[in-house]
Formats: structure tokens, C-alpha cells, sequence
């Protein structure tokens, strides 16, 4: 009886033991699931923080591909720019070339005007100077006429004599 009153205590002693284990075990599983609760609650918060910075990176990708698109489109406006630049400075070259000639030819014309201006004067005194000597030979045409009217009559005087 001895023995198993000694079996017994040592079964109690290991009961007892076994009791102190489950308590720890208990007491560590308790601190492994809280553990494993507040490794979820910083999943979920991780998560969280993650599809934000998803997000954020999505919009930071489309301000980029607009920002690419607005330095395409600048530069092609600038190029646009530039060339339109060397467009006006040639017609601007153009126009000063152009304004040259015209000046010159405005000079021409008034050289002309003046030419004409002279020439319309001597038409004039030309005319006159016709005119006057038109109407001198009508006075020698007259005169002519009455003489010959006068000879031929001094010749029929004479015819009849």
C-alpha cells in the first residue's frame, strides 16, 4: 500500500505538475492570442495603410503621365512657337523689302506725275502754238486765196486786153 500511496503522491506530484504546465500553456496561449489579435488589428491597419498608399501611387502615376503629356504638349507648342518666330521674321523681312520697293516706286510715280505734269504743259503750248499756227495759215490760206482771186482776175484783165 505503501507503494501506491507513493505511486499516488508521485501521480499527484505529477498531476500537480501537469496543472502548472496547463496554466502556463493557458496563460501563454491567452498571451499568444492577444499577440495574435493585435498582430491581425496591424494586418488590417498595414492593409489599410497599403491600399492607401496604392491609391496614392496610382494618382501619383496618372499626375506623372499628365505631367509627360503637358511637357509634350510644351514642347510641341514651343516648337509651334518657334516656328511661327522664324515665319514672322521672314515676313517680316519680306514686308520691309516689299515697303523698300514701294517707297521706290512711289518715288517713280511721283517722278512721273511730274513728267506728265511737264508734258501736259508742252501739250498745251504745243496746242497753243497749233493752234495759232493753224489759224495763221488759214490768214495766209485767205490771204493766198485772194491773191490768186486777184491774179486770176488780173490775168482775165489781161486775157481780155
Amino acid at each position: 500500500m505503501e507503494k501506491i500511496r507513493e505511486k499516488l503522491n508521485g501521480l499527484k506530484l505529477e498531476a500537480e505538475s501537469w496543472q502548472e504546465k496547463y496554466e502556463e500553456l493557458k496563460e501563454q496561449f491567452k498571451q499568444v492570442e492577444q499577440d495574435n489579435v493585435e498582430k491581425e488589428n496591424q494586418i488590417k491597419s498595414l492593409t489599410t495603410k497599403n491600399q492607401q498608399l496604392d491609391e496614392e501611387v496610382e494618382k501619383l502615376e496618372e499626375e506623372l503621365s499628365e505631367s509627360k503629356q503637358l511637357a509634350e504638349d510644351s514642347s510641341n507648342l514651343k516648337s509651334n512657337n518657334d516656328n511661327f518666330t522664324k515665319k514672322n521674321e521672314q515676313l517680316e523681312e519680306e514686308l520691309e523689302e516689299i515697303d523698300g520697293k514701294l517707297k521706290e516706286t512711289i518715288e517713280k510715280l511721283r517722278e512721273s506725275d511730274l513728267n506728265a505734269e511737264q508734258l501736259g504743259r508742252k501739250v498745251v503750248a504745243l496746242e497753243e502754238e497749233r493752234d495759232e499756227w493753224e489759224r495763221k495759215h488759214e490768214e495766209i490760206s485767205v490771204k493766198y486765196e485772194d491773191a490768186k482771186k486777184e491774179l486770176d482776175e488780173i490775168a482775165a484783165s489781161l486775157e481780155n486786153l
